[in-house]
């Protein structure tokens, strides 16, 4: 990718038939980021994963019986660092209340934060006036 910085700006209704899709804009971002010195495949997988769990969260969180409301997802590209910020108008939650999961129980709560969390560089969750933001951060260099 040429430039100096870059932004996709992505909406999908709140249906999860679109989680493989937005996984797939993830990969082909992380393959077609020149700059990036590090391992592309990697990375293409992170951001598959990190964007499918972030969905998975807005989506539940948003109402999954509500299809017609959208989730946008951001995906901005800034000289070395890569911020990505998903979008919903659900009931949103205290990212820091999510306890570790556990991973002996099939009960699988608080794994797409911890995924998240160990992926990115930085990962922080605020609700606005109208809508709930999960930033996540991701230096690439």
């Amino acid at each position: 990718m040429a430039g100096n910085s870059i932004e996709f700006d992505i909406k999908v209704p709140n249906k999860t038939r679109y989680l493989s899709l937005i996984g797939k804009i993830g990969e082909d971002i992380a393959r077609e980021l020149d700059r990036y010195g590090g391992d592309r495949d990697t990375l293409a997988y992170h951001l598959n994963l990190v964007l499918t769990e972030a969905m998975v969260n807005a989506i539940k969180h948003a109402g999954p019986n509500e299809p017609e409301k959208l989730v946008r997802i951001v995906i901005s590209i800034i000289s070395d660092e890569m911020t990505i910020r998903v979008y919903d108008d659900g009931q949103g939650f205290d990212i820091n209340e999510i306890p570790p999961p556990n991973f002996d129980e099939l009960e699988d709560r608080g794994r797409g934060i911890f995924l998240i969390r160990s992926l990115m560089d930085s990962v922080c969750y605020w609700k606005s006036h109208r809508e709930n933001v999960l930033e996540m951060k991701k230096k690439l260099i």
